[in-house]
């Protein structure tokens, strides 16, 4: 198939590829939902709180997210909306699982950061939005949960300043709060949106008009409320810095919407100023300089997972398109090796959904079968030399170890463990002194009970998980011969030496006591966050 530069440059513009961020509890998973819901990718939104006969979320589709009511893995979810074509990228909340939000961060264009408006920014809030900057990418900011009890909005927007460090600039404002929460405010088409509730949320929510001036305002929210936010709207008029395009691509500023996700309030507002203001796909930083979309085609690997699909039981990487017109069954190189590869079996993905796809285009995330070639942060290119410089790569900071309760499952436990420590579930590390169970290395403890819900589950293992008292390991470097001398360690699964430490009072000590040994944080061929 042949893609002329113009197509190619039509389709790049067309997509809009984002991440949505959040601290736990701030309705992410939610916003993902009713998201889908006004792009017309589902019919009904799920529940995110697992009740007998309610629906699950789309987007979390692992039994232990079901029954959590949490989102631990990342999703990759796609619709169209006002000729646009969306790929959004639903992330892990939870701190236990960042270096899986922080690498899909990797894939993305732009981001939604969902604050809690009863709590405002969170901690978690802060790391991710941190890496966000570092990437440059652009932040639009949802106040959520509106029909609670909320903050007054004038201070959430002086919280996101002075704790993030970036102008906050509302496009919405809101008409009251909790149970008196009416709609919001349009202050670009100095319009009042105003909401009915629906049942449970699950419907799209009807939506009348009007403006300051209308005799019918006060009516439609109350004399009091109507009164409020005739001050509010002449105050952030008077007052505060106009919304400028331009600023906001740079990063200096963030479009500020709010709402409700769980009631639908705002959420088909926002979408159609998202679709405006997110940014298409851009140049990418590779070994080569900077690559162009419309460069042949490159793409890398961002994710893996494995067992997605009940029916399939494969592993799946999945693959953002850097460049190019990418077509199902053509011949690439996997630049790591230098291996040849044709992509003939490529699906688009709807959380474990999925189909074939034929083409896509930067900015589309594409699931590829994984042999078991693929590694997060492999670069797939028609140009056999290019290379990403660096990709997210987290330490371990918690340790368990484990033991197999039917030793006659052993094959089974080793395909697991291989195929859930690709995806980054766990980090593995084998002892050298014969010992059978390895020891297991997490950036939060969390990951510990994932892998053991999974390995029961996915491959009809049980195990027996044991906390250590190691907090922290290091990989060894340094002249072979001192290094093979130095025997107290372990080694990972890729035959590297390492050791794991009770405390940094003891990594200091080995440290003073070994000169001739580096103790490094990660590998040399690896870079950290």
């Amino acid at each position: 198939m042949t893609t002329t530069t113009a197509s190619l440059e039509r389709e790049t513009l067309r997509r809009r590829t984002f991440a949505i961020i959040s601290h736990p509890d701030a309705g992410k998973t939610t916003i993902t939902e009713k998201l889908l819901l006004y792009g017309g990718a589902i019919q009904e939104a799920g529940s995110v709180t697992a009740r007998e006969g309610s629906r699950h979320t789309a987007s979390d589709w692992m039994s232990i997210e079901q029954q959590r009511g949490i989102s631990i893995s990342s999703s990759a979810l796609t619709f169209e909306y006002a000729g646009r074509h969306v790929n959004l990228l639903d992330t892990p909340g939870h701190q236990d699982f960042s270096e899986d939000t922080y690498r899909t961060l990797t894939a993305a264009d732009s981001a939604l950061m969902v604050l809690d408006a009863a709590r405002g920014v969170q901690a978690q809030t802060e790391k991710l939005f941190a890496v966000c900057r570092n990437r440059g990418i652009p932040i639009l900011t949802f106040i959520n949960k509106m029909d609670r009890p909320a903050v007054d909005p004038f201070e959430l927007l002086s919280q996101v300043e002075t704790t993030l460090g970036i102008a906050a600039i509302p496009l919405t404002w809101p008409i009251g709060d909790g149970p008196d929460f009416k709609g919001v405010y349009d202050l670009q088409t100095k319009q009042v949106l105003v909401f009915e509730r629906t049942a449970r949320g699950k419907q799209r929510a009807p939506v009348q008009t009007a403006g300051l001036d209308d005799p019918e305002l006060a009516k439609l929210v109350g004399a009091d409320l109507a009164a409020k936010l005739i001050a509010d709207v002449e105050l952030i008029e008077g007052a505060m810095t106009v919304f400028e395009s331009a600023a906001f691509l740079a990063g200096q500023v963030t479009p500020v919407f709010f709402g409700s996700a769980m009631n639908n309030f705002g959420i088909e507002h926002f979408l159609d100023n998202f679709v405006k203001l997110a940014p298409s796909p851009s140049a990418t930083e590779t070994n080569l300089g900077e690559r162009e979309p419309e460069a042949a085609f490159a793409g890398f690997i961002f994710k893996l997972q494995a067992n997605m699909s009940r029916a399939h039981r494969d592993r799946t990487a999945f693959m953002r398109v850097m460049s190019g017109h990418f077509v199902r069954g053509m011949d690439v190189t996997h630049t790591r090796t230098g291996r040849k590869l044709r992509l003939s079996q490529a699906h688009t993905l709807f959380a474990q959904d999925r189909e074939k796809v034929d083409d896509a285009y930067p900015g589309d995330i594409v699931g590829l079968v994984n042999p078991g070639v693929f590694q997060i942060g492999d670069v797939i290119s028609i140009e056999p030399k290019l290379e990403l410089p660096d990709f997210p790569r987290f330490t371990p900071e918690n340790f368990a170890t484990l033991s197999l309760r039917d030793v006659g499952k052993r094959k089974a436990f080793m395909k697991g463990l291989t195929q859930l420590a690709e995806e980054g579930v766990v980090q593995v590390f084998f002892p050298t002194d014969g010992a059978r169970d390895p020891y297991l290395g997490a950036v939060g403890p969390l990951q510990f009970e994932v892998f053991q819900a999974r390995l029961s589950e996915e491959y009809g293992v049980e195990v027996e998980m044991h906390v250590t008292a190691y907090e922290l390991v290091r990989w060894l470097a340094g002249d072979t011969s001192e290094v093979a001398r130095f025997a107290r360690h372990v080694e990972d699964d890729q035959g590297r030496p390492v050791m794991l430490f009770r405390s940094r009072y003891d990594l200091d000590y080995t440290r003073q006591q070994h000169p001739q040994i580096e103790f490094l944080p990660l590998p040399k061929d690896l870079t950290r966050v």
